[in-house]
């Protein structure tokens, strides 16, 4: 499939000529399946559109030109073939009665890929994973990172911890087992799964949402 145009002008998008429902189908049509996951436009159109704001809809359709992230076959393909790993681990990890309701929960965070890894190695629960990490506010306030001097990395230390198990806040957990060797990615994370209501310590407020930009440097 070919990069698509756009068909509506800021003033059209903004307008009741164009129609939740209208950005909704041309995203599915049109944005990879990674874009759609992480924007939360995956499904039907119908229950897409009760959940979803016009604006939040129009910010998605401006960032899917501007990041490029079109309808790719074969990264759809490694994106579905990571979505079954992921239900796999948690059919696993869940007792059979909990299943419904780990379906039913919805991601707590988005992610956006800044740099592909291999596409082939992800973590599993229990892995041990060396990361560089820069943690933000919402405000662009970085709290915390582990890169010296921007990007001298060779004067700072890798984060490492076994993922999965509870060691770092639940949306680490759970986008880095999205991610492969190498992989860069943003995660911006929902108070539920970062710090909630109570923050932490002076440097993260209650009920903070956070950005993380995470590199995967390696899984052992």
């Amino acid at each position: 499939m070919g990069e698509p145009e756009r068909i509506w002008t800021e003033e059209q998008l903004l307008s009741d000529d164009v129609g939740k429902k209208d950005l909704i189908k041309f995203l599915q049509d049109h944005a990879s399946k990674e874009f759609l996951a992480s924007h939360k436009l995956l499904g039907s159109a119908k229950n897409v559109a009760k959940t979803s704001k016009k604006e939040n809809l129009v910010e998605s359709y401006n960032q899917m030109f501007d990041t490029k992230a079109f309808k790719d076959a074969a990264q759809d393909k490694e994106f579905d073939d990571m979505t079954a790993k992921a239900k796999e681990l948690k059919m696993t990890e869940k007792p059979q009665e909990e299943e419904e309701e780990v379906a039913a929960e919805a991601p707590k965070y988005t992610k956006q890929t800044l740099k592909k890894g291999d596409g082939k190695n992800f973590p599993s629960k229990g892995d041990l994973v060396s990361c560089w990490y820069k943690g933000m506010l919402e405000d662009g306030t970085v709290f915390d990172t582990n890169i010296s001097d921007g990007s001298k990395k060779k004067k700072a230390t890798p984060l490492k911890f076994k993922v999965g198990t509870g060691r770092v806040i639940r949306g680490w957990d759970e986008g880095l087992m999205t991610m492969t060797k190498g992989e860069k990615a943003k995660l911006v994370i929902e108070p539920d799964w970062a710090y909630g209501r109570k923050g932490l310590d002076k440097k993260i407020p209650p009920h903070a949402t956070l950005t993380f930009e995470v590199e995967l440097e390696n899984i052992e």
